[in-house]
């Protein structure tokens, strides 16, 4: 770079940094989510951003949104170095765009020291090579929970996934949200019992999972397209608009699946659908919080029972804060065994950005800490430092003003900081072994003795 070229040190489009009060804010959620997947007894694990292209590309999955191009390719004065670690630059690498394709090699490279079924969780950053605009970006934290089993899965897997959804959502406290649910055989076995070609099926998900996108006299045209007929189309759209409390729309579908033709496959998803309801209500799950939807299908060609999408109410725009489903083959890509599994997703990244926006959540506090002990004098910095340390001790948060600036600007400093107390100490006071406290967010100051100013603050926190 030529002197006096000035660097572009803007982010990289679709790349997000938070500042600290939004990056609390994420560390906060964090924690409400872990806390809720640990509680269902579902263990963290990490697998590696980058992935070989193959693995990323198994059964089809997001060839489009795949970021390419992570290869180790060494520069030619380190030629001998790469031939000597085997590695070529035709061993195509990618950064990983979901965490349920990384999970399934996971357990194929670990699969004789996992004890099954696998409850894993893993909150990493994942990558897509699409368009960044606003609200969706080219980084992200995914938020995943999955259960692996070998050979069979209980359904009541599938049914724990609305009350894990259910309790993390009403933890965050963000108003209310429905969690819709569906399985693909449902649909799948529809689209047979009215004619649909077995090699067209996978295509008419795809255009019947983008309902509420484009409307549903756009989906009939996409069905049509493909060369599905409008007899057949207009069967499918009055399908997938089903509606009707969960056991009005189970009844509907047993009776469509006695008395349509080929309907075997129909028949056993409704026998699912009905066993996961049952679940969810057996776990407590309000019936508020969930309902049956023939429209959700979920794109990814993985998924093949259950399906998941989480709407919050009022605020449909947001799309699917929450969304996932089961799977019977995905590990099996590898392994050549079944595997079947279940799990769920939170877009934390965009989710915390849509809320923002929205007004429904608000940042934290630029910092974590409770109480400044502010600099009166240089001499008592023994003081500060003694008392500082005293009140972490007792749990509370605490920063050590060490720069002698006037009352006010350091007033000011904790305020802008968003810390509601200060402690003051001059000299009078080091010597009679008391403090003034100050509530910034009221003006109130009383005095308080030095031993007793743990349990006063912590009090005052509530």
């Amino acid at each position: 770079m030529a002197k006096g070229d000035k660097i572009n040190f803007s982010t990289p489009s679709g790349f997000p940094e938070f500042l600290p009060s939004e990056k609390r804010l994420e560390l906060y959620l964090l924690d409400i989510i872990r806390r809720v997947f640990e509680s269902y007894g579902f263990t963290p694990i990490e697998t590696p951003a980058v992935e070989r292209l193959e693995v990323l590309q198994a059964k089809g999955n997001q060839g489009d949104n795949i970021i390419y191009g992570i290869d180790p390719i060494l520069p030619p004065n380190r030629q001998a170095e790469r031939d000597k670690s085997g590695e070529t630059g035709s061993e195509a690498r990618a950064l990983k765009f979901d965490q349920t394709v990384p999970l399934a090699a996971y357990i194929a490279r670990h699969l004789n020291e996992l004890t099954f079924p696998f409850a894993r969780y893993q909150m990493d950053v994942v990558f897509r090579g699409e368009r960044a605009k606003d609200g969706r970006f080219r980084q992200f934290r995914q938020c995943d929970i999955d259960v692996v089993a070998r050979r069979e899965l209980s359904l009541l897997y599938d049914a724990q996934m609305p009350a894990i959804i259910t309790e993390i959502f009403e933890a965050i406290n963000i108003g209310d949200f429905l969690i819709r649910i569906n399985n693909r055989k449902v649909l799948t076995g529809f689209f047979k019992s009215v004619g649909i070609a077995e090699d067209k099926i996978k295509s008419c998900i795809g255009i019947v999972d983008n309902l509420e996108k484009i409307g549903g006299n756009k989906v009939k045209q996409d069905l049509e397209k493909e060369d599905i007929l409008a007899e057949q189309a207009q069967k499918i759209i009055e399908f997938i608009k089903i509606d009707g409390s969960v056991d009005e729309i189970l009844d509907k579908l047993k009776h469509l699946a006695e008395n349509l033709s080929e309907t075997e496959q129909l028949s056993l998803g409704v026998t699912e659908l009905e066993t996961v309801i049952a679940g969810v209500r057996n776990l407590g799950v309000a019936e508020n919080r969930f309902c049956i939807d023939l429209s959700i299908a979920r794109g990814l060609d993985y998924y093949t029972g259950t399906v998941y999408e989480t709407t919050l109410l009022g605020h449909e725009a947001l799309g699917s804060i929450c969304s996932g489903g089961r799977y019977e083959e995905l590990v099996g890509v590898f392994l050549g065994d079944k595997m079947p599994g279940v799990g769920i997703s939170i877009g934390l990244t965009r989710l915390i950005s849509r809320l923002l926006k929205a007004g429904i959540l608000s940042t934290l506090a630029a910092t974590p800490a409770q109480v400044m002990v502010v600099n009166m004098q240089d001499d008592l910095m023994p003081t500060y430092l003694k008392v500082s340390q005293h009140l972490r001790q007792a749990g509370i948060n605490v920063i050590t003003n060490f720069d002698k600036r006037p009352l006010g600007k350091q007033f000011q400093l904790a305020d802008k900081q968003g810390i509601q107390f200060c402690v003051i100490i001059g000299s009078e006071e080091a010597a009679t072994q008391k403090s003034s406290l100050k509530d910034l967010k009221t003006g109130e100051q009383v005095e308080v003795l030095l031993v007793d100013l743990p349990e006063e603050v912590k009090r005052r926190l509530g």
